[in-house]
């Protein structure tokens, strides 16, 4: 993994800034494929701001609708002014208090969307992260438990058409597959 998180910072820091001075490193993939794990270990070894798509969409079906919280955190950053977003909070099943994001060096945009087609000016770069099916699943129920079991399968025809539509694999700077390894 360590090859791959100086992969993905080199790679940030070789194009021009998109964040006002800042970067932005986009880590997509579909649910329970390792994300979280990579971008963990990219925004400590960066010293970076990390924001979880999770904190984002509004519930099960809000990945259709995540842009406007997108816009509301990235477009200001790209002009250096703060951005922001509402956490979602899942249990209560609303919104919750808004999150200020200042602009910093790097910022690491993590989740299902991050990479989405619209901001595409902004990326430095775009990771894409990748396992199979059953693992995936394997890992969203240990994770989330067997209350995720029920969304499981809408959800993931939801990304499938979000990265269909966004041709999030094909724009990839970086693929990654489930264990953390370079591809290709």
């Amino acid at each position: 993994m360590d090859r791959t998180v100086a992969a993905v910072l080199a790679h940030a820091e070789a194009g021009p800034p998109t964040l006002g001075a800042g970067r932005l490193v986009c880590v997509d993939g579909p649910a329970g494929s390792g994300k979280t794990t990579l971008a963990v270990a990219v925004a400590a070894a960066g010293r970076a701001t990390l924001v979880h798509m999770d904190d984002l969409y509004e519930g099960w079906d809000g990945l259709a609708r995540v842009e406007a919280q997108l816009d509301g955190l990235l477009r200001p950053l790209s002009v250096g002014e703060p951005g922001s977003y509402r956490r979602y909070d899942w249990h209560a099943g609303a919104y919750a208090e808004r999150h200020r994001v200042a602009p910093a060096p790097l910022l690491v945009l993590e989740g299902v969307g991050a990479g989405a087609a619209a901001y595409a000016d902004l990326v430095s770069t775009l990771v894409f992260v990748d396992a199979a099916h059953d693992l995936r699943m394997r890992r969203g129920l240990d994770r989330d438990g067997e209350s995720f079991a029920p969304h499981w399968e809408a959800w993931a025809r939801a990304e499938a058409a979000r990265f269909a539509a966004d041709r999030t694999r094909e724009r990839a700077d970086l693929l990654v597959d489930h264990v953390g390894r370079l591809v290709g």
